[in-house]
C-alpha cells in the first residue's frame, strides 16, 4: 500500500495551477496523492484524476464567518483523514491551513504541515470594526492551529516575521521561506516584446490587490498617453473587499482600461502585453508576477510584503509606494518613455525567475522540509 499524502485546498482552480508541480513532484517520491477542496467541477475532477489523484469534495464557505459552518468543515475534514489515514497532510490558505491543521491533530497524524501563502483580508487595510474582531479570532486560531504544525512554510520573510512577533508559531517549530510556489520556467518561455507598450494586471477584484489605485493610474496616463492600453483580467469575487461591477463599468467605459474578464489560460495576454503591474497591499508571494517574468516581461509592483520579493527597483521593474496611484501611474509613463529601459528590466526579469523562482528548486525546498527527501 502506497503511503498517503492529503493536499488541503480552498480553491479548487488553484490545485492545479499553483500546486500541479508539487502534487507531481511528490508523485514522483511514490506517494499517493489524496486532494480537499469545496466545489470541484466535474472537468478538474477528471483533470486530476487522470493524473492518478484521489478527489475529494467538502463543503466549504471560503469567505464566510459562520462558526457552524467552520465546524462542520472540521467535522469533514476530521471524518475523511480518519477514513484516509494519511501519513502526511499539506493545508494551503487561511480556512485549509487552520482547519486542516487541527483536524490531522485530532485524527493523529504526525505529519502536519501548513503554507501560509499570504495573509487575506483580515491583515490588509484598515483593521476596525468587524476587520479588527476577525483578524483576533484568525490570530488565536492560526496560534493553536500552526504550533502544533511539524513544518509551517512562508513564502516571504515579512510574513514569517509577523507571525513569530504575534506569538502564532514558535521557534521550536522548523519555519522555512520559500520562494513562492515557484514557475515552471519550460512553460511560460520567454518572448519578444510588443512594438507599443503595453500595461497588464491580473487579480480578482479586490480592493486588496491594487485594482482601484491601477484604475486611478490608468486613467490619469490615458489623459497622457491615450494609445497606450491598459487591459485588466479577472473577475468580482465573492469578498467583503470586492470592488462593484459599477466600478468595473465606470472604468471600462472611460476608455482608461480594457477589460478582458476571466481567463484560464493567461499566456497570451501576457505576450501581448510589455510591463505587468500588480499594486498589491500584501501578497505571500504572487504567482501572476512570477508567471510575466518568466515570460520576460518588465514588473511595476508595490514595495510590499511578498510583491517587493519579486522586483529589484531598477533591474527588472519599478517598485512604488502601496496605495499611491500617482507614483503608479509616474511609474507606468517613465516606462512608456523610456522603452530601451522595459527591454532591460524585462530580460533580468527572466534571467530572476530562472534563478530564483524555478519550480523545482521550490519543491525540492519544500519536499526536503517536510522531511520526503534528503
Amino acid at each position: 500500500m502506497q503511503t498517503k499524502f492529503l493536499l488541503i485546498a480552498s480553491f479548487p482552480d488553484s490545485i492545479l495551477t499553483f500546486r500541479g508541480d508539487l502534487i507531481k513532484a511528490l508523485q514522483y517520491q511514490q506517494l499517493e496523492i489524496h486532494v480537499v477542496a469545496p466545489d470541484i467541477t466535474r472537468s478538474l475532477k477528471n483533470k486530476l484524476t487522470e493524473m492518478g489523484v484521489v478527489v475529494h469534495d467538502i463543503y466549504l464557505e471560503r469567505t464566510g464567518t459562520n462558526p457552524a459552518s467552520d465546524f462542520k468543515y472540521l467535522l469533514s475534514l476530521y471524518k475523511l483523514i480518519k477514513e484516509i489515514k494519511p501519513k502526511y497532510t499539506l493545508g494551503y490558505t487561511i480556512k485549509p491551513v487552520i482547519y486542516g491543521s487541527l483536524a490531522a491533530k485530532l485524527a493523529n497524524v504526525n505529519n502536519r504541515f501548513s503554507l501560509i501563502t499570504g495573509l487575506g483580508y483580515a491583515f490588509t487595510g484598515e483593521v476596525s470594526g468587524k476587520r479588527q474582531w476577525l483578524q483576533k479570532v484568525l490570530q488565536t486560531l492560526y496560534k493553536v492551529a500552526l504550533t502544533a504544525n511539524k513544518t509551517v512554510f512562508f513564502q516571504n520573510n515579512d510574513d514569517k516575521t509577523l507571525f513569530e512577533q504575534l506569538g502564532l508559531v514558535n521557534k521550536q517549530q522548523n519555519i522555512i521561506v520559500v520562494n513562492g510556489s515557484g514557475i515552471d520556467i519550460d512553460k511560460f518561455k520567454a518572448v519578444d516584446l510588443p512594438e507599443v507598450p503595453s500595461f497588464l494586471l491580473i487579480a480578482r477584484l479586490l480592493g486588496d490587490k491594487g485594482v482601484r489605485e491601477y484604475a486611478q493610474a490608468a486613467g490619469m496616463l490615458h489623459k497622457q498617453c491615450p494609445d497606450i492600453k491598459c487591459s485588466l483580467v479577472g473577475w468580482i469575487d465573492n469578498n467583503p473587499d470586492a470592488i462593484s461591477q459599477m466600478e468595473l463599468d465606470e472604468w471600462v467605459k472611460s476608455g482608461a482600461i480594457e477589460y478582458l474578464g476571466r481567463l484560464s489560460d493567461v499566456q497570451s495576454v501576457i505576450q501581448d502585453s510589455s510591463i505587468y503591474v500588480l499594486p498589491s497591499y500584501r501578497e505571500g508571494t504572487p504567482r501572476t508576477v512570477l508567471e510575466a517574468m518568466a515570460m520576460q516581461r518588465a514588473i511595476i509592483t508595490t514595495d510590499a510584503p511578498g510583491c517587493r520579493e519579486t522586483v529589484i527597483d531598477k533591474e527588472n521593474g519599478l517598485l512604488v509606494p502601496v496605495k499611491d496611484s500617482h507614483a503608479l501611474y509616474e511609474s507606468m509613463l517613465y516606462l512608456v518613455e523610456h522603452p530601451e529601459e522595459v527591454k532591460r528590466m524585462a530580460k533580468a526579469s527572466r534571467l530572476m525567475a530562472e534563478d530564483k523562482f524555478d519550480v523545482h528548486k521550490v519543491n525540492k525546498v519544500m519536499l526536503t522540509g517536510m522531511g520526503i527527501i534528503e
